[in-house]
């Protein structure tokens, strides 16, 4: 974090033609008094800055890029960096006036003297609602800044060095308990050495490094530990001992790479009595292949004469809202969506019809049936399922753009059966502002489907949950287990949307989904048990209203 002092800039009073003149002196004296020296100017007078009136903003533009630490040079993607010489106070009061004019809670923010504040980070902690869902959570859980290096990286897509393994924690201390969510296919996870793949779903770690990962707690082993299971470099080897879920103990060696997770993980499609039934595995709303790899699985489906389909987002933070509208488009069909909104954007109520972010008309977004120019050419027609019904397999890692496909297709009527968990609960979104090397994430928006529903601050859940709140949709409450892979039938969520599909009947008591521990990047953060979130950054949390060439 930067080190910021009370800096402000000095305005110096202009001396120009002073001059001491001397008195003459006294008697028949001839001789005039010596002149006195000219005194010193005196120190400069330092300007206030700007100044707080509780309830008066200026405009953000007049503090925007005013910067204690200027840098110099350009960011990752070669854009020069815009900052000028200013202050933290400057720094703060764009904070402040940003806020005042974009955040959807604008009104609920106690207007805070930004000179109390040594550090923007910790002024912007504060510019927030602390409103509570009806369950008693925060309605902002979303609020927070990063790195803008470490935003635009992952912004870009910028490749990860790692084994290509998502990973789950069900406990980051001793004994530890991590274990694989999936792995990346192609990558050094999915491996296959004489047919067994390094890692599957469900292998536990136990040993790296011959170091016991379970319970070996010194600070030295724990820094080897995090090194060797988050490497910071491609090419780096290391050796693991790890149980399978069937019981087996297996010793593997894996060489770290440059890893890029793709959108579409795996894709089936499953002979049933009652007719082939697609299986769609996304994890995110990248914007690069993920148009196009959408595109390419379901058209497959189509030829292969799918029925029904099982839309696997149980690990889908997000991303990018315009393809979340495509594979939208892609369920439902022409029919169903010709003209609809798939999620219209609801800003602060100063806001009028324009977004106050960037000025523009607030357009709703359609269901967006051609290719926008991310990985397919603008203007392609897109083929759809046409599908009166979708099956979505959920966790509370189902989040932001995830869940607006939930809502937007109910909004056109398409019934969305959700097998699984309760979704995050984040009908919010954003726009991020950088500013002086920090990049800040506010809630700015809500998403509404074309029938004007966007209040899921508290999920969508399956029908026989006995959740109090949350918004109730047909489906069935399952617990994610890591015994069976994904994609294959007996694997409990998509074994329960299959038999739901043939009865319409859910599993009798219901599976109740246990705290699903969380996904991580270090063994010995003090993380709590509780909704899964994505690793990888913001993007991957949210909805991303970026299009081609923005």
């Amino acid at each position: 974090m930067k080190m910021h002092a009370r800096a402000v800039r000095g305005a110096f009073l202009g001396l120009s033609g002073m001059m001491l003149l001397a008195a003459c002196g006294g008697g028949n004296s001839s001789t005039s008094a010596p002149s006195s020296p000219p005194p010193s100017p005196p120190p400069p007078t330092e300007s206030a800055g700007p100044s707080f009136t509780a309830g008066v903003f200026e405009p953000s533009s007049n503090f925007e890029d005013r910067c204690e630490v200027v840098r110099a040079g350009v960011d990752i993607q070669g854009d020069p960096f815009p900052d000028r010489p200013g202050s933290t106070l400057e720094e703060n009061f764009f904070l402040r006036s940003w806020t005042n004019e974009t955040y959807l809670f604008n009104t609920d923010v106690v207007d805070r003297d930004p000179a109390d504040f040594d550090d923007p980070v910790d002024y912007f902690a504060v510019l927030r609602t602390t409103a509570q869902t009806p369950s008693g959570r925060d309605v902002d859980e979303f609020h927070f800044s990063q790195p803008t290096e470490d935003f635009l990286a992952a912004r870009n897509s910028a490749p990860r060095a790692g084994y290509g393994a998502r990973f789950v924690a069900f406990s980051t201390v001793p004994p530890r308990d991590f274990r694989v969510l999936f792995t990346e296919p192609g990558s050094p996870a999915s491996e296959e050495i004489v047919g067994q793949p390094n890692l599957v779903r469900g292998s536990r770690i136990l040993e790296i490094d011959g170091l016991d990962f379970v319970n070996d707690n010194r600070q030295a082993s724990v820094d080897l530990l995090n090194e060797a299971l988050f490497p910071p470099s491609p090419n780096v080897q290391h050796t693991f001992l790890v149980e399978d879920p069937d019981g087996a103990r297996r010793a593997i060696m894996m060489t770290s790479a440059n890893v890029t997770f793709g959108a579409i993980n795996r894709t089936r499609i499953i002979a049933t009595p009652g007719g082939p039934v697609g299986y769609l595995l996304v994890t995110t709303f990248s914007p690069f292949a993920a148009e196009a790899d959408i595109a390419d699985a379901v058209a497959d489906m189509r030829a292969a004469g799918v029925t029904d389909l099982v839309l696997d987002l149980r690990y889908n933070g997000g991303g990018l809202l315009a393809i979340a509208s495509q594979l939208a488009y892609a369920v439902a069909g022409d029919a169903a969506t010709a003209g609809r909104v798939f999620e219209g954007l609801q800003f602060n109520a100063a806001a009028g019809d324009r977004n106050p972010v960037d000025g523009s008309p607030n357009n709703p977004l359609p269901f967006f049936s051609t290719g926008l120019g991310f990985s397919l050419p603008s203007g392609a027609p897109l083929q759809s399922l046409d599908l009166p019904r979708v099956f979505i397999l959920s966790t509370g890692a189902t989040c932001s753009a995830s869940e607006s496909i939930i809502n937007g297709l109910r909004g056109v009527g398409v019934e969305v059966v959700l097998i699984g968990g309760t979704t995050c609960g984040k009908p919010f979104g954003f726009f991020p502002e950088s500013n002086c090397g920090e990049t800040y994430f506010t809630i700015q928006f809500r998403g509404v489907n074309d029938a004007g529903f966007g209040d899921y601050a508290d999920g969508f859940v399956p029908n026989d949950s006995p959740a109090a709140f949350g918004v109730r949709t047909p489906g069935c409450v399952v617990a994610d287990d890591l015994d069976s892979a994904l994609g294959d039938e007996t694997e409990r969520l998509l074994a329960t949307a299959l038999s739901y599909r043939e009865n319409g009947v859910c599993p009798s008591p219901p599976i109740a989904a246990a705290p699903p521990g969380v996904t991580t990047s270090s063994v010995d953060a003090a993380l709590p048990r509780g909704r899964a979130v994505p690793v990888g950054g913001v993007m991957e949390t949210n909805r991303d209203m970026r299009m081609p060439n923005r």
